[in-house]
């Protein structure tokens, strides 16, 4: 029988906040898997590992607690706002056909609910819109949240602005500050869900990227900022992005997810609401674009002759899919829908890192 995922697609966004996290992350393991020291580091900070889980499945401390107690060293707290947002209405979460990668914009088959709980997916719908509890709420739980991390562990923070134009970067701002008030020692920046912006996504239009970043520098500049981009095809709009702003932040996470119309057997759109013909595509179908994020991240890295850290993630599964995103170029490495179905694979990944190593 397969292990019950951490969070349980068969189960509404509402249900998995409060009662989760499910499976072997809902309980604390006999052994601790925290190594003797710190072996690894990341923005200068020693760790155990610089591999963990972005921004997403880990719903509140609890979640963030677990996986931590696993051995993901690197966890993101899942993105919040300045005000509450619901979650787009259950499900959120299928398993979807997909033979080999994955191109933008591909029509694919989606599984029913159910079937997550038959079998791990390889490749998953992620239509959540960017659900958050009221700052009240989440700056308490967010400072359990880094509490939780052990020496050698970094809890990230995640936050995103709401409104439109000048608005909107006030409120980027504004979540910023709300954020580093909980003490988190890293905050990340997501640009990478619909935003008002060119192509609909903010991470496309330089221009107000570049006023988010001094707004968000202008309210917090005493910790590690990060930004969470989506996949550029063009590398050019990606090098005139990095080169602008690498000397305002300390690193760029790759990537979030690729869009793609989910439909069901019968050619129906397979999440219900307006607007969710389109989904948010996870897992090994988007192996290849996060690996060329990387790469593309690397080259300008090098040719520009920048410091900056690369946080890739994108279909990490296996052992050897860390191992890739490494040789590309990340400086740590993050799973979603792997560690979601295998928590493990932490564990896992840092055996076979010291194997490398010897």
């Amino acid at each position: 029988m397969p292990t019950r995922p951490f969070y349980d697609p068969s189960l509404s966004y509402e249900e998995n906040y409060a009662h989760g996290p499910f499976g072997l992350f809902a309980t604390v393991p006999e052994t601790s898997p925290i190594d003797v020291a710190p072996r690894e580091r990341f923005l200068g900070i020693p760790m155990h590992s610089t591999f963990g889980i972005p921004a997403g499945p880990l719903l509140n401390s609890r979640f963030v607690a677990a996986a931590f107690a696993h051995g993901f060293d690197l966890c993101v707290y899942k993105t919040v706002r300045s005000a509450a947002y619901p979650s787009h209405p259950f499900p959120n979460t299928l398993a979807v056909e997909c033979d080999g990668a994955m191109a933008p914009g591909q029509t694919l088959i989606a599984h029913p609910a159910d079937a997550l709980g038959k079998m791990p997916p390889h490749s998953i719908t992620n239509s959540f819109g960017v659900p958050s509890q009221p700052p009240d709420v989440w700056q308490s739980d967010m400072k359990d949240a880094v509490r939780s991390a052990q020496q050698g562990q970094v809890m990230i923070g995640s936050f995103q602005g709401s409104g439109e134009g000048i608005a909107q970067i006030a409120d980027y701002a504004r979540a910023a500050r709300l954020v580093a008030e909980t003490g988190a020692p890293v905050l990340e920046a997501n640009l990478s869900c619909p935003n008002e912006g060119k192509k609909g996504l903010l991470c496309f239009d330089l221009e107000k990227v570049n006023a988010v970043v001094d707004a968000i520098r202008k309210e917090v500049s005493d910790r590690p900022l990060l930004l969470k981009l989506a996949y550029f095809d063009d590398a050019s709009v990606l090098e005139a992005l990095v080169c602008a702003l690498a000397d305002k932040v300390d690193g760029f996470c790759a990537i979030n997810t690729l869009p793609a119309r989910v439909v069901d057997a019968t050619g129906q759109p397979a999440l219900p609401g307006e607007g969710r013909d389109i989904s948010g595509i996870c897992g090994a179908a988007i192996r290849w674009a996060g690996l060329s994020m990387t790469q593309k991240l690397a080259d300008i890295r090098a040719r520009h002759s920048l410091h900056f850290a690369i946080v890739a993630n994108g279909g990490v599964l296996t052992p050897a899919d860390d191992a890739d995103y490494r040789q590309a170029g990340a400086d740590a490495v993050m799973s979603a829908t792997g560690a979601m179905w295998n928590p493990c694979l932490a564990q896992q990944i840092k055996k076979e890192r010291r194997h490398d190593l010897t």
